[in-house]
């Protein structure tokens, strides 16, 4: 597994490592749901984990205050530059007559931050404005526990190029689960790579039974606890078409090996066949904070990091295919990851923008998807390839996001004319 960026077989070792004491870690996203776990999952190993600054966009500045009080950070960075008083304001609140942090606000804070010295940064922001702060923690030698998969789809070669071997570990319970099943054999061995995906609150409904969901039926899924966009995207099953292509990304594997299947227990988060036909799956209850030991702890497990299965009491996995028809996302998502340069960057934030537009009325469920490969379509094959640049994907992205919008508008007034002409 040489060529890949997360390889379990080999250990990245960090230059800030501090030996025989807490590793010292940065967590970007900590007021979400990601950040939220990490930093459970830091108070209840204070041996192991002591965190250093934090970062967030800036919507929830008391929680983001109380971490950082609670953690003694040394620097606490805010997105919103306009929320950096109401920030100090909450941290003076806690610390009293106590100097306080390090204040960091505006659009590149939170790239600050992940530059800054510690061993890991935990990359929890959520979207591709998470591709910066990605880099500025690979070039700054840290090891990085990425549950952004954004920034790896967007900017792919550009971290690619920046990352040494060994120096990512991924988050997401999926590429987490890989990652630790990959260490059953060889690169030579593995014959492909199975994500599950939960089906989401849709799973079993034809695409005409989907058009008319409503926000409430996308934003309630029936496993997992996330934030609207990735609970959406789940919905759509856009995030798994992401995760094929991060794990295509990660792993260096072909996307015709890489197999999505249904799982709606969620209780396997993914398996590796091997050439000798045996697979091997890792499985445990639906609960982020495994999948965040491993990003902070590794090579070390942390102990009851998580729940595990009582085997003592009978259960039932299912496992189903997936219905292409319904949800066409995944093939979108392969067609983009094979045309690589600037495709993935337009496919994600065509999708961010499609995602806000039926979270606030303006677009179908359906026109999500249809809107995106609209956009894809239009926007061709990329020129790029490997010579992407950063200024190549914020160009697309900008692009994309105006394109969907003006999609989606569009969608809007046909519905607003069609549903005026209905009731007349």
């Amino acid at each position: 597994m040489t060529d890949s960026l997360a390889d379990p077989h080999l250990r990245y070792a960090a230059p800030h490592a501090t030996d025989g004491g807490p590793r010292d870690i940065v967590i970007l996203g900590s007021t979400g749901s990601i950040g939220t776990q990490a930093i459970d999952l830091v108070l209840r190993n204070p041996e192991r984990f002591a965190v250093t600054a934090l970062s967030a966009a800036g919507g929830r500045v008391d929680l983001l205050a109380e971490q950082a009080h609670r953690l003694r950070v040394r620097t606490v960075a805010v997105a919103r530059a306009d929320k950096a008083g109401e920030l100090r304001e909450a941290l003076a609140a806690r610390y009293g007559a106590e100097p306080l942090p390090e204040i960091l606000a505006g659009p590149d804070a939170a790239t600050e931050v992940a530059r800054s010295e510690c061993h890991t940064v935990l990359n929890g922001i959520t979207g591709s404005i998470g591709l910066a702060p990605t880099l500025a923690a690979l070039e700054a030698g840290r090891t990085l526990a990425l549950a952004n998969k954004e920034s790896l789809i967007v900017g792919g070669p550009l971290v690619k190029a920046a990352a040494k071997p060994g120096q990512i570990i991924p988050v997401d319970s999926e590429h987490a689960a890989l990652f630790q099943a990959l260490l059953g054999g060889t690169r030579a061995e593995v014959r492909k790579l199975v994500v599950t995906a939960s089906g989401g609150p849709f799973r079993g409904r034809s695409k005409a039974e989907l058009a008319t969901v409503t926000r409430e039926d996308a934003l309630a899924h029936p496993t997992w606890s996330m934030g609207p966009v990735i609970t959406v995207n789940s919905a759509t099953l856009v995030n798994k078409g992401l995760e094929v292509i991060e794990a295509h990304l990660l792993y260096d594997i072909p996307f015709e090996r890489i197999e999505v299947v249904v799982h709606p227990q969620s209780y396997v988060h993914s398996m590796v066949e091997f050439t000798d036909g045996s697979t091997l799956a890792q499985a445990t209850p639906p609960d982020m904070r495994g999948p965040i030991a491993i990003g902070l702890g590794w090579p070390d497990r942390v102990p009851d990091a998580a729940p595990a299965f009582d085997w003592s009491k009978a259960s039932t996995w299912e496992f189903f295919p997936l219905d292409t028809d319904a949800f066409p996302s995944v093939g979108l998502a392969r067609h983009v990851g094979a045309l690589g340069g600037t495709a993935p960057a337009v496919f994600n934030a065509a999708n961010e923008e499609c995602v806000d537009a039926f979270l606030s009325g303006h677009l179908p469920f359906n026109g999500i998807v249809d809107t995106v490969a609209e956009v894809v379509a239009e926007h061709g094959t990329p020129a790029t390839g490997t010579r992407l640049t950063l200024s190549d994907v914020l160009q697309a992205e900008t692009w994309a996001r105006a394109r969907a919008r003006e999609l989606a508008a569009r969608s809007a007034a046909r519905t607003a004319q069609a549903t005026s002409e209905a009731r007349a």
